[in-house]
């Protein structure tokens, strides 16, 4: 067998697996679901670590918001903002490590299926 029906047979493989996938994206993992599962393995304690620490950001966020709308000086009311304005970009910083951590694992998850069809592949072919 060439090279080119290998290639030709890889991709007529992958083409498969693509339409498996698209068909089940609604049956796949939500979003709850890949929260709990980055929580495992080997930045499993900094996921869960971080998961708590965007709770406490999220109270805080939405008690200095609180607190810059009832403000009874300009002042309290800029620095209260001000705070605001601070715990909400870290919060979307933290957010973002989080999902990326969560789409790494998706990523992961792919390659791993794509390394065991070629192996299949290759298994066919020897």
């Amino acid at each position: 067998m060439t090279d080119i029906d290998i290639d030709t047979r890889i991709r007529g493989a992958l083409d498969a697996e693509d339409e498996n996938f698209l068909a089940s994206l609604d049956n796949d993992r939500g979003m709850f679901r890949q929260i709990g599962d980055s929580w495992h393995g080997p930045l499993g304690g900094w996921a869960k670590f971080a998961f708590g620490i965007a709770i406490v950001i999220g109270v805080g966020l939405a008690f200095s918001f609180y607190r810059a709308v009832t403000a009874g000086s300009t002042d309290a009311m800029i620095g209260w903002g001000l705070t605001s304005i601070a715990l909400l970009i870290m919060q979307g910083f933290l957010k973002e490590w989080m999902f990326a951590r969560m789409n790494m694992l998706t990523i992961l998850g792919e390659v791993k299926r794509l390394q065991i069809q070629v192996a299949r592949l290759s298994s066919e072919k020897g």
